[in-house]
């Protein structure tokens, strides 16, 4: 390993380090956030984040549906309650269980709302999981959720990446950080526990135990049958894992691929496979999901039966059980489509959700898969706000909530295009703009490429109020890497095939000045995660391509990236860097290591949370403090809290947009 004189930058919270990245974001702050432009951003974001017309998404339990919002007068949030009928109505009233403002206020702790996991079928109980400052890490209490109070004495989990779910009553299943051996090299839990009510969790009972080369080991449970069965998640890497059955205190491992998918409602076992499977005379191929019986034993052939099967622009997105229904989310051509299959004397018969025939993305859950045939349908597109549909097993479904546009989207169209990657890959991209719009205008492309996550049409307000309406136009890259073609599309770009991801991006950023849509002066690019690490080598490797560059939470250092926070469960996307043939490939796309003293580089965004306990901030720490020391034009914000999600409160996320878009139109259109 070479010698990085930036390596204390990784000490997140060092006092010099910390002095550091208040200096940054002071320079930054006093540059960018202080012009009317930016004021009239943030306030128009703040509005949109705040709006009581937003769609207030839900969680379903038995009578009662559960709501977590946030809004100007409680930026922390409101964990809520109302019923389904009441939902409906125009106003409807919340019952308010948790009040995090009033939490934070009282323990003095910056709390923050991570999920929370029910106790079925009773939903009296729940097990509530809060963050400090919005990292992955949380303490898990016990909730009662009729008296409006965490249970005296009940459940109770400190803080650490921990896995739980209710076993009864009075038993969980736990993963948690018990100390030596307990956690794998990616910080996530080794161990499953059986914890009795009453008892210690440090004498909890030892159930399943994986090795430290693991990504993880999880509980789940199926919520059916009083929890009598059980399973366990084995994760080995982060795309392959083995499945377990837990019951009676007996494990009995489920016939599965390693690397495939698998999911258990209402005993159905689904089988979502990334790569072909041959079992007994049957061959099943990449990207079909299976369906069978838990209690069959399923993995024998003749129990196994195709639910559904890929063809080459056609795929599975994902699936919800209702207790009549399969719903089916699927993608052909990068555009989502939500299918019904039921279950018939002669086989699956199968059923559009709705009758759309426009570039409208759809996608849908069940609303109670334990009591209801119901269902929820979510509509949108770039230029289509988001509706929310109910429907039933034999009734279509009916819209019952709206979100405004927040914008003129009628000024505004999408449309399809495809490149041509470096060895003739078709790769689609979407494209909006002002309707009859022409010449070179401001272009933002946006991408990911990575963990076989799509990019689908998805309706972005801020992105509208921020960009289109100002004459920019917005690109969104479905390059590989993603999962937008299935399976194989993601393998594309695996671990030494990275570089394919690259070059799809590139294709598309050269076929947007082909085609006249932009110039390279006007080219933006933005992408956070993984996504910052396309952008860090768009940076590196093509900056003549490029205007301007957004890179956020991004991983930089691919040396170094397995032994910070949870980036050694990347290794199976990436590579291992302590093997050598692995690091042979792995610096060719660590821009870290490949920013060059005597290069012409366009001016660069980068952004980071402190709290971020995936992603660590020492990557975008050390980058910015490598191309300050080059006389680079970097610029450079830290969030102090916000985990990944960058943010933690909507007065956060307004300051972060209104940031990003400032900084863009200055740099892209300096007298604009």
């Amino acid at each position: 390993m070479s010698h990085d004189p930036h390596l204390w930058l990784e000490q997140i919270d060092d006092p010099a380090a910390l002095a550091w990245v208040e200096q940054q974001n002071q320079q930054t702050v006093s540059r960018y956030s202080e012009s009317a432009r930016f004021k009239e951003l943030q306030n128009r974001f703040r509005a949109i984040l705040d709006s009581d017309e937003r769609i207030p998404m839900f969680n379903a339990y038995g009578q009662f549906i559960y709501n977590f919002w946030q809004t100007a007068e409680n930026p922390k949030g409101l964990w809520r309650r109302t019923t389904l009928e009441e939902y409906q109505k125009d106003d409807p009233n919340w019952e308010i269980l948790i009040d995090f403002d009033k939490l934070s206020k009282q323990e003095n702790k910056d709390w923050v709302y991570a999920g929370h996991e029910m106790l079925r079928p009773t939903n009296d109980r729940a097990l509530v999981f809060l963050s400090k400052g919005g990292g992955d890490a949380i303490e898990i209490r016990e909730f009662d959720t009729c008296e409006h109070t965490f249970v005296k004495d009940g459940f109770f989990v400190p803080e650490a990446k921990s896995k739980v779910t209710w076993a009864g009553r009075d038993r969980l299943l736990i993963g948690t950080d018990f100390g030596t051996d307990s956690l794998t090299d990616s910080g996530y839990p080794m161990t499953v526990r059986s914890w009795q009510r009453g008892t210690l969790l440090k004498t909890s009972k030892e159930i399943f135990r994986g090795k430290p080369s693991d990504v993880f080991v999880f509980s789940m449970n199926d919520a059916t049958n009083d929890y009598r069965e059980m399973y366990i998640w084995h994760g080995t890497d982060f795309f392959t894992s083995k499945f377990f059955a837990y019951r009676d205190d007996q494990l009995s491992q489920i016939n599965k691929p390693d690397s495939a998918e698998a999911s258990v409602q209402l005993s159905w076992l689904l089988l979502r496979l990334k790569e072909e499977w041959t079992i007994g005379n049957k061959t099943y191929d990449a990207g079909s999901l299976l369906i069978g019986k838990v209690s069959n034993n399923t993995g024998r052939d003749h129990e196994l039966q195709v639910l559904f099967q890929p063809s080459q622009n056609r795929i599975l997105e994902s699936w919800s059980v209702t207790n009549e229904t399969i719903l089916l989310q699927i993608s052909e051509n990068v555009c989502s489509r939500l299918y019904l299959a039921t279950e018939t004397s002669t086989g699956w018969e199968f059923q559009r959700a709705s009758t759309d025939t426009t570039m409208v993305n759809e996608s849908g859950q069940a609303v109670d898969f334990l009591t209801s045939s119901r269902f929820l349908l979510w509509s949108e597109s770039f230029t289509t706000p988001p509706t929310l549909s109910l429907g039933n097993t034999n009734e279509p479904p009916q819209v019952i909530k709206h979100t405004p546009s927040f914008f003129d989207t009628a000024a505004f169209e999408t449309t399809q295009h495809w490149a041509y990657s470096a060895d003739g890959t078709k790769v689609p991209y979407f494209e909006t703009k002002y309707i009859n719009s022409s010449g070179e205008q401001p272009t933002l492309l946006y991408g990911y490429g990575g963990f076989e996550i799509s990019l689908l049409p998805t309706y972005a307000p801020n992105m509208g109020v921020g960009w289109l309406e100002r004459g920019g136009v917005y690109i969104v890259a479905n390059i590989r890497g993603g999962g937008e073609f299935g399976p194989n599309w993601h393998h594309a770009a695996l671990r030494d095939k990275r570089y394919k991801a690259y070059e799809d991006f590139i294709a598309v950023a050269e076929h947007l000045i082909a085609r006249g849509v932009t110039s390279q002066r006007q080219l933006a690019i933005q992408g956070g995660s993984n996504g910052g690490l396309l952008m860090g080598n768009m940076y590196t490797q093509r900056p003549d391509l490029f205007g301007a560059v957004v890179c956020q939470v991004p991983l930089l250092d691919m040396q170094r990236f397995h032994l910070l926070l949870a980036g050694a469960s990347w290794m199976a996307e990436y590579g291992d860097p302590d093997n050598p043939n692995d690091w042979e490939y792995l610096k060719a796309f660590s821009p870290y290591h490949n920013v060059s003293p005597h290069t012409d580089y366009p001016p660069i965004l980068i952004t980071t949370s402190t709290r971020d306990d995936r992603v660590h901030p020492g990557h975008a720490r050390k980058m910015v403090a490598k191309l300050r020391e080059l006389g680079m034009d970097v610029t450079y914000y830290e969030n102090t809290v916000g985990g990944h999600a960058g943010a933690t409160d909507n007065s956060q996320r307004a300051f972060l947009l209104a940031l990003v878009y400032e900084y863009l139109w200055q740099k892209l259109v300096p007298n604009g």
